[in-house]
């Protein structure tokens, strides 16, 4: 059984990772399953981060954990309210898929409403939509 975590988001990193602050006044860094949002240094970055920000900062919210990642961070989808924060932003165009980790048919459909609708980062000009997984991979190589 996945474990939840409760409480309130006290930061946002960017626009797939929050920091909770639980009950217990524990601070856990979230990483939003199955997305993947634009880096801060790439285009839309900030504004998926402004995005997100404007979901859940200081909100409520509870995250359904499915693992850890290997900076220590908990995954999960984390819902403020009844919201899927995770489904939200691919919806609103903040975020990507994240297909790699991902079999969520649902999100699929969403991200490709999305850039019919060109919302969020698909109004971007296709040369500057880079997946953030291919972004980081080049910065890597360079």
């Amino acid at each position: 059984m996945a474990r939840e975590i409760q409480g309130r988001v006290v930061g946002i990193s960017d626009g797939d990772t929050v920091t909770v602050l639980t009950e217990q006044r524990r601070q856990v860094r979230v990483r939003l399953a199955e997305i993947d949002a634009p880096e801060r240094r790439q285009p839309f970055g900030d504004r998926a981060r402004q995005m997100l920000s404007g979901l859940a900062f200081e909100r409520r919210v509870r995250v359904v954990v499915t693992g850890t990642d290997r900076n220590g961070r908990a995954i999960g989808r984390m819902f403020v309210g009844t919201v899927d924060a995770n489904a939200e932003m691919v919806r609103r165009g903040g975020a990507w898929v994240f297909r790699r980790y991902s079999n969520d048919p649902a999100l699929l459909r969403l991200e490709a409403k999305a850039r019919e609708a060109r919302r969020g980062l698909w109004a971007l000009p296709p040369g500057q939509r880079v997946p953030p997984w291919e972004w980081r991979e080049n910065r890597r190589r360079r």
